[in-house]
């Protein structure tokens, strides 16, 4: 009989956390770009890349990782 260590988490949760975590990241890196100083206004800060796709895809990002860690593990109980 195995005794089997019975985790919150199973390998799908873990993968799934990654690529929420990556499309996050992503979304962080279209929020870059040139800064405006006293000297030079930069128009790119009002973009829509950096005013909305980027915040949509941090969003979507977090929403996803809710996901894996609300989600259940399947059982293997026979």
């Amino acid at each position: 009989m195995e005794d089997k260590k019975k985790f919150a988490f199973d390998k799908i949760n873990f993968l799934l956390l990654a690529i929420g975590m990556g499309i996050v990241i992503i979304g962080f890196v279209l929020m870059l770009g040139p800064t405006t100083t006293e000297a030079a206004f930069q128009p790119d800060i009002f973009s829509v890349r950096r005013i909305r796709i980027a915040p949509i895809t941090c969003f979507v990002g977090f929403v996803f990782m809710i996901y894996a860690i609300l989600r259940k593990p399947k059982s293997d109980n026979i």
